[in-house]
């Protein structure tokens, strides 16, 4: 038992170093619009915009000071002043990547907990569920909105609703505008801008990446 404790707080120990060191860093070279940085006995020249492996970066240089943004925080380095600052790595953000189906982008995710298979719909300004659908996840439309919905089969009949948590793979948003047609379409729930509007969206030819903002 004690040895395994000691192992859980050598992994605790190590996480918490790499997500937050000790930054030593010097402005060596200052030019218009690049300077040269020591990091941690590493020198970097960057260009104004470009940034160093671990997240350093330089926004604005001149014959006197670089303007560094360190954690989204500027800070002002004159020529051969040493700084010395707590850093914390950048922690990337949850994506998701998908590939078409016959021209389409299919994926699995979740509704409160509930297992659901999306069809991505840019074209749709929310989430869009069939009563099946919400009945089996236990939604209570009909205490919702009602609006009326053109689909491509004519005007449907909708109850605007909030859905608590929406996932796809690691990709996690709360409070998600959604719309419950009181029918038997969309036969497949349309992912719609709702939740993608809060994603960066990005394709690298046919595949679809998805990544969360915050």
């Amino acid at each position: 038992m004690i040895k395994y404790w000691l192992t859980a707080l050598i992994i605790l120990l190590n996480s918490l170093s790499a997500a937050a060191e000790e930054l030593d860093i010097l402005v060596v070279g200052l030019f218009a619009n690049q300077a040269v940085l020591e990091v941690n006995g590493e020198r970097h020249l960057l260009k104004v915009g470009g940034s160093t492996p671990g997240g350093i970066k330089l926004i604005a240089a001149n014959s006197n000071e670089a303007v560094l943004e360190i954690e989204g925080k500027q800070q002002h380095f004159p020529l051969g002043n040493r700084i010395s600052t707590q850093f914390s790595a950048p922690v990337e953000q949850p994506e998701v990547s998908l590939w078409p189906t016959n021209g389409m982008y299919l994926t699995a995710g979740s509704v409160n907990g509930y297992t659901v298979n999306f069809l991505v719909d840019t074209g749709a300004s929310a989430i869009a569920l069939n009563a099946a659908t919400a009945n089996r996840l236990g939604i209570d439309y009909y205490r919702g909105e009602q609006v009326g919905i053109r689909t491509a089969s004519g005007n449907e009949v909708g109850y605007r609703v909030t859905l608590d948590v929406v996932q796809l793979e690691e990709i996690k948003l709360y409070n998600v505008a959604a719309v419950v047609l009181d029918g038997a379409e969309p036969s497949t729930a349309l992912l719609g801008m709702s939740f993608l509007g809060q994603l960066d969206m990005e394709h690298n030819g046919e595949r679809l990446d998805l990544r969360q903002k915050y």
